[in-house]
C-alpha cells in the first residue's frame, strides 16, 4: 500500500481579490411547506382597520394577514447576516390611530447566544419598508417567555406614545416620539425576578423573563391626550405582586390590589365595554412549561377579583396562555391551554362564568370534539379525521397566541408550535356545537432547515430536506405542500441526507427524537417515500455511489461505517467530526476532511489515509463531489473554495473568496461544461450568494435586497442538477427559498414534469472532465512521498467501469498503480491520469 504524504504548502495563501461581482436578478420563492413549521407565540389584530393583523414567530420575523384569501406576506425578507438577530420577534404592536404605523421589538437572544443589542422596527406602510430604533440592550425572541405580551403597545389615545417592556432586568421604557427614542420609566416598581433555572451556566434559562405585557385602558382616556390608565404584567416569583397599573400615564405605579400571586400573568387583555381585565396565568413562562395555571378577571370599576378558571383538579394539569375577548360580543372570552400535549381551548360567552372546552372525555377512550377539521393547506400536519375515539386531536400545543378578530365574531386564529390554526365559522361553536378547525398559515414558513437535497434523478422528486422539529420533506411540488413528513421511522428533526451517485432513488438520513441520545439513519431505495431504520449516532452522513455503503460522522460518537446494512463499525483512522463525501460515480471512494489534513479512501470507506495537508486550514466546511466525474471535487475550508480534479493530488484555489459558508454545484449553462457552482460566501468583499459558470473564475451575486436570508452561516445550500440556475436555501426560521434568473423560461416545479433531463446514469447527460485550471488565480504545489511496501489499489464496482468489450467503461477506471484491467476505453472516451493510482475514462 502506498503511504502518501502530500503537502498543500500554497493552500494557505490568500487567493487574488477579483474585481467587482456582477449581480444577476433572481425571482425568489418559498418552497411552499404550507403550514407555518414552527412556534407562532404572537397573533396581533389591529383594533380600528378590518382585516389587518400581524403574526410573529420566535425565528422567522413577521407576517401580514391578507384577509382576502386567508394567506400571510413575510415583511422581514430584507433582513442580512449582519442583522440576522432582527428576525427573533418578541411583541408586534400595531397602530390603532393611525393604521399604517406598526413597530416590532426584534432581537434574538439575550444570552452570549446573541451578541446583539435588539431594536425597536418601525415601519408607516404595514411592513412593507422598515426603520431601526436601537435599544441599549438585548431583545429575547427566541428566549424562554416568547409567548407572552405583547410587551410593547401604542397608546390607543395618542399614538406618538408607546411603552415597552424588557427582559434580563431592564424594566419598562417609554417612547414620546412614536418609537425613534426611548426612555427608561424609572419609577416603574419592578422589574422581575423570575427565571425558568437560575443556575443555567449558559444564561438561556438563567435569564430574567421580565416584563411580561402592557395593556392601555383605551376608556380612562380621550383623543389627542396620553391614557392615564395602564396595566403591566411582569414575571415574577411566586409570593410576588406582578401586575401594576398606572392612573396618570406612567408617572406613579401601585400593584393591582387582590391579585392572585402564585402564578406569572402571561396575557392581560382589556374588554371595554365591560370595563374588565381578563388575566391567564401558568406556573412557567412557557412555551414548554406549565403545569397549573388560572384565569382572573379583575372589575376596574369595583376593583374586584373574580377566579373564572374553566377547570380544577385533576383536569387542570397545565398553565393558561393565549386569550382573548370578541369587541362585537361583550363577555364572549377565549383562553387557551398553554402546554397540554393536547392543545385544549375553552370558550365561554358569559363572562367566564361557565365555559366549553374544544375537546373533552366522554367516557375513555371515546372523544367528545366541538369541530371539524381541515390541514388542505398543510396535508401534513395531520389526519383528517373527525372521529370520537381516542387519537390525533389536530388541536396542537403551545398555544399562547389566541385572537378573535374585533370585526369578525366568526373569525378567530391561534398559534401552534407548528402552525396558525383558526375558524370562519366560530359561532357555530355556540349555536350548532362545531364549528370548522382549519390550517390558515398559508403563507407561513418557519422552518429551520438543517439540510437539503437535490437528487439528479429526473424521475424522482426534485428536492428533499432535513428541518428541525417537524423531520422533513420529499418535494415533489415546489408551488404545493407535501402530504405528509418523513415516515417510519417518524423523528423530531432530521439532521442530513445524501443519495447515491450510481443509484440516485436511494437515499439515506439521519435524525433523531427530541430529547433522545439515540439516533438513527434511515436508507430508502425510492427517493424517501419508504424507509428501512438503523441504529447508531451521528451529525453527517454519506452514501456510496452504488448504495451499499454508509459513512456517519458525528463530534461525539465518531466516525461509523455500514455496509450491506450490517452492524456499524468504527473507523478509527478518521477523527471524529470529520466532515464527509462520497464519490457519485466510484462505490469505492469517501473523501474526508478534518483540522489541516485531507483524508481519502479506496476501500468503501473501511480506512482512510491523509493525502494532503490543508496548509494554515483548521476548519474544513464542505466537500462537494462532481455528480458525474470521480475525483473532482471542491473542498470549503476556513481558508476558501478549494478545487481538485484529481482525487486531491493537487487543488486550486479560487479567486476572490475570502471566506465561505456553503457551496452547492448545479446543472451547467451548457451541456458538457462544469456544473455552475453556487455559494454563500464572501467576494470581493461583498457578503451574499453567487453563481459562477465558469468554475469560480467569475462571479454574479444572486440575490437582492428584498432577499438577504439572515445568517449565512447557517443555511444550507443545493442546486439543481436539472435545471440551469435554479438553487435552494434552507434558512434558520424563514424555511426553503429557491430561486430562478429572471425572465428565463420558467423551470418546472413539479416532478411529473416532462421537461427535466435524462436520469443522472445515462451516459449521454454526463458532463466532461473539467477545463484547464490556467484560468484560476493560484495552484497547490504538492510534494509526495511514495513508500513501495504496500498499495492502494481504486478499482470500482460500477456497472461502466468495463464495458464486454474488453474496454474501459464511460467514467471508469483505466489505469493506476496496482490496476490490473483495461487501460484503453469506449469509443468518445479517454483515459486520463487523476492520481498515480487512478486514471478515469472522460469525455473526449
Amino acid at each position: 500500500m502506498f503511504s502518501v504524504l502530500l503537502s498543500l504548502v500554497a493552500l494557505a495563501a490568500s487567493p487574488l481579490a477579483s474585481a467587482q461581482v456582477a449581480s444577476q436578478a433572481y425571482e425568489w420563492q418559498n418552497v411552499k411547506i404550507g403550514g407555518g413549521g414552527g412556534f407562532i407565540p404572537g397573533i396581533v389584530f389591529n383594533p380600528s382597520e378590518q382585516g389587518l393583523a400581524y403574526a410573529r414567530a420566535d425565528i422567522g420575523g413577521v407576517y401580514r394577514l391578507n384577509s382576502n384569501n386567508d394567506t400571510w406576506t413575510p415583511l422581514l425578507d430584507w433582513v442580512d447576516n449582519a442583522d440576522w438577530h432582527l428576525w427573533g420577534c418578541d411583541a408586534v404592536a400595531t397602530d390603532p390611530i393611525n393604521t399604517n404605523n406598526v413597530y416590532l421589538a426584534s432581537g434574538m437572544y439575550t444570552n452570549s447566544f446573541d451578541p446583539n443589542n435588539g431594536a425597536i422596527l418601525i415601519s408607516n406602510d404595514q411592513g412593507d419598508t422598515w426603520t431601526q430604533s436601537p435599544l441599549p440592550f438585548k431583545v429575547g425572541g427566541n428566549m424562554p417567555g416568547r409567548g407572552m405580551g405583547e410587551r410593547l403597545a401604542v397608546d390607543p389615545n395618542d399614538n406618538s406614545i408607546l411603552f415597552f417592556g424588557a427582559r434580563s432586568g431592564n424594566g419598562l421604557w417609554k417612547s414620546t416620539n412614536s418609537a425613534s427614542t426611548w426612555t427608561q420609566v424609572t419609577s416603574f416598581p419592578s422589574v422581575g425576578t423570575y427565571a425558568p433555572d437560575p443556575s443555567d451556566p449558559t444564561g438561556y434559562e438563567s435569564d430574567l423573563i421580565g416584563i411580561a405585557w402592557v395593556t392601555f385602558d383605551s376608556t380612562s382616556g380621550t383623543k389627542g391626550t396620553a391614557t392615564p390608565r395602564i396595566f403591566v404584567g411582569v414575571a415574577n416569583n411566586p409570593g410576588q405582586e406582578s401586575i401594576f397599573v398606572t392612573e396618570n400615564g406612567g408617572s406613579t405605579w401601585t400593584a393591582v390590589a387582590g391579585q392572585n400571586t402564585s402564578f406569572i400573568p402571561h396575557k392581560g387583555v382589556l374588554s371595554p365595554a365591560e370595563s374588565t381585565l381578563y388575566v391567564s396565568y401558568s406556573n412557567g413562562a412557557g412555551p414548554y412549561d406549565g403545569t397549573l395555571g388560572s384565569v382572573m378577571k379583575f372589575n376596574i370599576a369595583t376593583s374586584t377579583w373574580t377566579d373564572i378558571t374553566p377547570v380544577s383538579g385533576s383536569n387542570l394539569y397545565f398553565g393558561f396562555g393565549g386569550l382573548s375577548v370578541d369587541l362585537q360580543v361583550p363577555g364572549t372570552v377565549m383562553v387557551g391551554a398553554l402546554n397540554s400535549p393536547d392543545g385544549q381551548i375553552f370558550r365561554s360567552t358569559d363572562s367566564g362564568e361557565t365555559w366549553v372546552d374544544i375537546w373533552n372525555w366522554i367516557e375513555y377512550p371515546t372523544l367528545e370534539k366541538s369541530y371539524t377539521y381541515s390541514d388542505t393547506l398543510a396535508p401534513w400536519l395531520g389526519p383528517d379525521s373527525v372521529d370520537i375515539t381516542l387519537g390525533f386531536l389536530q388541536t396542537g400545543w403551545m398555544i399562547e397566541a389566541l385572537v378573535i378578530d374585533p370585526f369578525d365574531s366568526n373569525h378567530f386564529l391561534y398559534g401552534t408550535g407548528a402552525t396558525i390554526y383558526g375558524s370562519h365559522d366560530l359561532t357555530n361553536w355556540d349555536t350548532e356545537g362545531t364549528f370548522l378547525l382549519e390550517s390558515l398559515a398559508d403563507g407561513v414558513e418557519e422552518t429551520a432547515v438543517q439540510s437539503l437535497l437535490a437528487p439528479p434523478s429526473a424521475s424522482g422528486p426534485i428536492l428533499l430536506s432535513a428541518v428541525g422539529d417537524i423531520e422533513g420533506f420529499i418535494h415533489v411540488s415546489l408551488t404545493s405542500p407535501p402530504a405528509q413528513e418523513f415516515m417510519t421511522p417518524e423523528w423530531t428533526t432530521t439532521a442530513d441526507l445524501d443519495y447515491a451517485g450510481n443509484e440516485p432513488t436511494n437515499m439515506v438520513r439521519i435524525g433523531a427524537d427530541s430529547g433522545s441520545a439515540l439516533q438513527q439513519v434511515a436508507v430508502s431505495t425510492n427517493s424517501g417515500v419508504d424507509w428501512n431504520t438503523d441504529f447508531g449516532a451521528g451529525g453527517k452522513v454519506a452514501y456510496s455511489a452504488n448504495a451499499d455503503t454508509v459513512l456517519w460522522s458525528s463530534s461525539t460518537n465518531g466516525v461509523l461505517v455500514s455496509q450491506f446494512t450490517n452492524a456499524f463499525v468504527a473507523v478509527p483512522s478518521l477523527p471524529s467530526g470529520s466532515i464527509i463525501a462520497s464519490d457519485k460515480r466510484n462505490d469505492d471512494l469517501f473523501y474526508a476532511a478534518s483540522g489541516n489534513s485531507f483524508y481519502l479512501s479506496t476501500n468503501i470507506g473501511k480506512s482512510f489515509t491523509a493525502i494532503s495537508t490543508l496548509g494554515g486550514s483548521t476548519a474544513p466546511v464542505k466537500i462537494v463531489v462532481h455528480p458525474n466525474v470521480t475525483g473532482n471535487y471542491m473542498l470549503l475550508s476556513s481558508l476558501g473554495l478549494f478545487h481538485s480534479t484529481n482525487n486531491g493530488t493537487t487543488f486550486t484555489a479560487i479567486s476572490g473568496i475570502t471566506e465561505a459558508w456553503a457551496i452547492a454545484l448545479g446543472a451547467p449553462q451548457t451541456a458538457g461544461a462544469y456544473p455552475s457552482v453556487f455559494a454563500a460566501a464572501e467576494i470581493s468583499g461583498v457578503v451574499g450568494y453567487f453563481r459562477s459558470d465558469n468554475e469560480g473564475t467569475s462571479w454574479v451575486q444572486i440575490d437582492d435586497v428584498n432577499h438577504r436570508f439572515a445568517a449565512i452561516n447557517s443555511n444550507p445550500l443545493t442546486a439543481d442538477l436539472n435545471v440551469w440556475g435554479r438553487v435552494f436555501i434552507g434558512t434558520n426560521g424563514r424555511g426553503i427559498f429557491y430561486g430562478v434568473p429572471a425572465g428565463s423560461t420558467p423551470p418546472p416545479v413539479s416532478a411529473s414534469s416532462t421537461s427535466k433531463t435524462s436520469t443522472i446514469s445515462s451516459t449521454t447527460s454526463k458532463t466532461s472532465t473539467i477545463s484547464s485550471t490556467a484560468s484560476k488565480t493560484s495552484t497547490i504545489s504538492i510534494s509526495s512521498t511514495i513508500s513501495s511496501t504496500s498499495t492502494i489499489t481504486a478499482t470500482t464496482t460500477s456497472a461502466s467501469s468495463t464495458s464486454t468489450s474488453g474496454l474501459a467503461g464511460a467514467f471508469g477506471q483505466c489505469g493506476g498503480t496496482g490496476w490490473t484491467g483495461a487501460t484503453a476505453c469506449v469509443s468518445g472516451f479517454t483515459c486520463v491520469v487523476q492520481n498515480p493510482f487512478f486514471s478515469q475514462c472522460v469525455q473526449s
